[in-house]
């Protein structure tokens, strides 16, 4: 008989008759299952406490002198407190106990002199139903969470089509992904939006915030773990790259990732292999990667703060979401869009952006971006009349914009040029140090010196 996909699962066998132990340990040894054994209930607890099985036989029956089954129903109380899956065992066949122990959480009933193909495929059965419970709840712990506020895509401005129509072209591949850009762009959006223009986009999309993850949970993050796996490894977890199945894998703020953390993701980046902590099994990744950073990586790269081979495994294609300030065509829509959700979480009515209003939004520089516009109409929202106008006053942006020093009425291209002038100045000529000096990314600070015909060191 081919051992089943669980064959390595650690099986406890908790019965008072010494040979059926010994008969079940025989049976599931040859089909590959680690066993445990127990003779009474005080030994299935300090069983279960200290070799965190994945699976009980439970017989109901302890004392010699008694078939009510009791003793069973008792210990399938505790086990279910456990969160483990219990098969009932017994000498004595009832319906109306085998109902009973069922009603209360177990996931099977056999009766001794068993039927060993019977018992063999239940065992499976319950093995892998607890595998997908696991799942499923690493689902609801995604979905409990804050995710990031939904929003539109929106691209009328000429850099937003641009990318829109690079977007088109790479998602139907299975390239891995790098997205570029400042923080509050919509990195998170235009990851998704390639999933739903990939041939994955059936399967999950998984996000994860690398920054977020504590260095010592890094492997169970990404890579799961089982019960018992390391200390207050209570629950067996299953990781991002499983939960993604065939789907798409976001890692998010990839330029935090530690150096010493970076060989594990390189590892299944390169193989696609890796393993769930507590097992020596190889499990494979089949995921899309799409990761996000506003980090300059190469500079990371010369820094050595971050490997070379690994930035090459995520760069394969990369993407960059221009800044707010950049796609002036897409603020009207954009704030039109939000007065619309805000309206509605709130329970505002015949709200309207005044003309006044739309031209103070295009002015400004927006350094949080997108994000920064949605917090800025929300709080417009929250503050306006129903029925009313959201003025210039409402945007509460007035006092945004102030400087240090007094700037003469001039061309604003050649202010423009004066103060990337002054940012290469400052960095000695250093263009990566320059442009975030001035809000730009490295790419926008090149266009503009070319543009200008600023000469710079390479």
């Amino acid at each position: 008989m081919e051992k089943p996909a669980s064959a390595a699962a650690r099986i406890l066998i908790a019965d008072d008759d010494e040979d059926i132990r010994l008969s079940l340990a025989l049976l599931l040894n040859a089909h590959g299952y680690q066993t445990i054994e127990a003779a009474s209930p005080k030994e299935i607890a300090v069983r279960v406490n200290q070799d965190n099985p994945d699976l009980v036989l439970l017989d109901m029956n302890f004392s010699r002198d008694t078939t009510s089954g009791a003793e069973g129903l008792e210990q399938l109380a505790f086990l279910q407190q456990q969160q483990l899956p219990v098969i009932l065992m017994t000498a004595w066949g009832s319906i109306e106990l085998a109902v009973a122990g069922l009603k209360q959480g177990a996931g099977d009933f056999i009766e001794k002199p068993w039927d060993k193909h019977r018992l063999l495929q239940s065992i499976e059965q319950q093995l892998q139903l607890q595998k997908l419970k696991q799942k499923n709840s690493g689902f609801e712990q995604l979905l409990s969470g804050d995710g990031a506020e939904k929003q539109v895509w929106i691209s009328q401005s000429e850099p937003m089509k641009a990318l829109d129509a690079l977007v088109e072209q790479v998602a139907k591949t299975d390239a891995n992904i790098l997205i570029l850009g400042e923080n509050g762009t919509g990195k998170s959006q235009l990851a998704q939006r390639i999933h739903k223009l990939s041939q994955r986009s059936g399967h999950a999309f998984i996000a994860v915030n690398m920054a977020a993850i504590p260095d010592n949970l890094f492997e169970s993050e990404l890579f799961g773990h089982q019960k018992g796996a390391f200390t207050d490894a209570k629950q067996s977890r299953v990781g991002r790259f499983e939960l993604a199945g065939q789907g798409t894998l976001f890692l998010d703020e990839i330029g935090t990732l530690p150096l010493t953390l970076q060989p594990k993701l390189l590892r299944v980046l390169e193989s696609g292999h890796y393993e769930v902590l507590g097992s020596s099994k190889t499990q494979t990744a089949d995921v899309r990667l799409i990761s996000a950073t506003n980090a300059d990586l190469e500079q990371q790269v010369a820094d050595k703060a971050f490997r070379q081979d690994l930035l090459f495994r995520l760069n394969t294609l990369v993407l960059t979401l221009p800044p707010l300030r950049e796609r002036i065509a897409d603020i009207a829509p954009l704030a039109e869009h939000f007065i619309g959700h805000f309206s509605g979480r709130y329970q505002k009515k015949g709200l309207v952006l005044s003309a006044c209003a739309l031209e103070t939004l295009k002015q400004h520089t927006w350094s949080g971006n997108v994000r920064e516009l949605s917090h800025v109409m929300e709080r417009a929202v929250l503050l306006a009349p129903d029925n009313s106008e959201i003025t210039s006053s409402r945007l509460s942006l007035s006092g945004s914009k102030s400087t240090d020093f007094d700037v003469p009425l001039q061309p604003l291209e050649a202010l423009e040029q004066q103060l990337i002038r002054k940012a290469l100045a400052a960095t000695n000529g250093h263009v990566a140090k320059a442009a975030p000096l001035l809000g730009l990314s490295r790419n926008a600070m090149y266009r503009r010196l070319e543009k200008f015909g600023i000469v710079y060191d390479a």
